[in-house]
């Protein structure tokens, strides 16, 4: 028996791990399904994309996707303590307040916030209006001076955009380098942040290798779960609340799994209904991209990082190219006039990155936009009643013209920055690029090159199937807190998802909120 289960270590899961336990005279138990993260893989961040496919991988794919020419597109998520913070690109980027606010949801207005994205951060560009210092994440300056990360910079300035030293600052648009989740060169994931300083607490237990088959009830009301702890069937209560924190895929899918979800689905699958509620796995979203390749002569690219002497200079200083978080670089820009908030965020990264995703072959850069306005929707829903049964998750990429034509423009402005002088030396030869400028072209790039930013969300939303305090409505002591609860997503969800979490916990205690 323990006061709170948590279901789920990555970003959420951690935070309310370590903020729930503060109190010691309550009981926490986190659950994961992976194991622990004491990979090099993960602590190197140049190194993460070695983890896809992997272990520490939850190994998704969408089903075929219509308006990608029925490709499948490879969706990984972290199964390992710290989750997907544990294999992301450790982008600090919060998202631009006029998104927040047009959820019109008055407690998650960007306002309400800012004290958490504070209270989480330990900047090391000090204190400000914008920025907090002494919290348990590590947010820094890049350690990798990539010179055609820099070059591109320079050519989207050439192209006549603004320079930007800060995205989380006052104003979003223009170019620049990204701000990190990074510690002295190394990763500083939502587990090494949060999770390790609290591990050592009487009142915290962490479960490794476990994996929640449903949550059980009596009634509506959540008592505790059960699952698979490496080869034993075992079930925990909870006196207080259970709380599921698995992610976008896996949080509707443990609910559905439990009973509650649309209750026609449930009944094919033979899955006793405890709560019919239609929306939960609706409203799937995430930003699609179609980048440009190119190779070139330059020994700048993350190739060279193979170099022993870079083995050597990050473990005894943590500078140089295995600090690189292969993202380095990028933007935001407003696809036209009028627009709230940009709706197009650039990444740039020195070596090749295509559509299937990391290839070291040859030095080479890579880098687009991603549309953070989406429009499409998709859907999470159960393969069958087996909880060991991956998901079936449909994205529907562009199945919205209005994101096609978004796509289209961000293309055309991605070849607009390939033009500039600044970026000559390192966009010699097209290895993914249109075969023209035209309408039709650009069109057909998109569709048969396009992949994922990997940031879904939106299956539990806000509204739809949690209230304001994230409890799952029509359900008693059963809340969901992770990015499935954002009703759209604009940013990479890293430091939303622990600002809500943050948020979450003071509700959970009943603590006054920030602000």
């Amino acid at each position: 028996m323990y006061d709170y289960i948590i279901v789920g270590a990555g970003a959420a899961g951690c935070v309310l791990a370590a903020r729930l336990s503060e109190d010691r005279d309550v009981t926490v138990c986190l659950i994961e399904a992976g194991l622990g993260d004491e990979g090099c893989n993960i602590h190197v961040p140049a190194y993460f994309p070695r983890l896809f496919g992997g272990s520490c991988d939850w190994n998704y794919r969408s089903e075929a996707e219509e308006f990608c020419d029925g490709r499948q597109i490879n969706l990984p998520r972290g199964r390992v303590i710290g989750g997907s913070t544990s294999m992301n690109a450790m982008i600090y980027s919060r998202g631009h307040r006029a998104y927040y606010d047009q959820w019109k949801r008055p407690d998650w207005e960007f306002d309400k916030l800012l004290p958490y994205f504070k209270r989480a951060e330990n900047n090391e560009r000090g204190a400000s209006h914008y920025h907090g210092v002494g919290g348990p994440l590590s947010v820094c300056d890049r350690r990798s001076a990539n010179v055609s990360s820099e070059a591109f910079v320079a050519a989207a300035v050439e192209a006549g955009y603004p320079a930007n030293d800060d995205f989380n600052g006052p104003v979003q648009d223009g170019f620049g380098f990204y701000q990190l989740t990074q510690a002295k060169g190394r990763r500083c994931s939502a587990a090494t942040a949060y999770l390790r300083p609290a591990r050592e607490r009487a009142n915290l237990t962490v479960e490794t290798g476990f994996q929640v088959h449903r949550v059980l009830f009596e009634g509506n009301k959540a008592t505790g779960i059960k699952g698979l702890r490496r080869d034993e069937v075992v079930e925990l209560r909870a006196a207080r609340e259970v709380i599921i924190s698995a992610g976008a895929y896996n949080s509707p899918q443990l609910l559905m799994l439990s009973g509650v979800g649309p209750a026609e689905h449930l009944r094919e699958h033979g899955i006793p209904v405890v709560l019919d509620q239609p929306e939960v796995g609706q409203n799937l979203s995430d930003h699609p991209h179609a980048l440009l390749v190119f190779t070139h002569p330059e020994p700048v690219s993350l190739l060279a990082a193979a170099d022993p002497r870079y083995t050597e200079q990050f473990f005894q200083h943590g500078t140089g190219p295995l600090t690189s978080n292969i993202s380095e670089a990028g933007g935001f820009v407003r696809s036209r006039p009028g627009v709230a908030a940009p709706d197009l965020q650039f990444h740039v990264a020195p070596t090749m990155f295509t559509k299937d995703g990391l290839t070291q072959s040859h030095h080479a850069i890579s880098f687009g936009a991603d549309i953070l306005d989406v429009q499409s929707r998709g859907r999470v829903r159960l393969l069958s009643a087996d909880p060991m049964a991956k998901p079936r998750i449909q994205h529907n990429y562009f199945s919205e013209p209005e994101d096609l034509e978004l796509a289209v423009t961000s293309l055309r402005l991605s070849l607009h920055i390939a033009r500039q002088k600044a970026l000559a030396p390192y966009v010699k030869t097209p290895v993914e690029a249109p075969a023209s400028e035209s309408e039709r072209d650009l069109r057909a790039y998109v569709r048969r090159y396009a992949s994922t930013a990997f940031h879904p969300a939106g299956t539990c939303a806000i509204g739809a199937v949690v209230d304001e305090e994230l409890r799952v409505i029509g359900t008693e002591r059963l809340r969901v807190i992770d990015t499935s609860v954002m009703p759209t997503i604009f940013c990479n969800p890293n430091a939303p998802t622990i600002a809500i979490a943050e948020r979450a916990a003071d509700l959970i205690r009943n603590i006054t909120p920030l602000g």
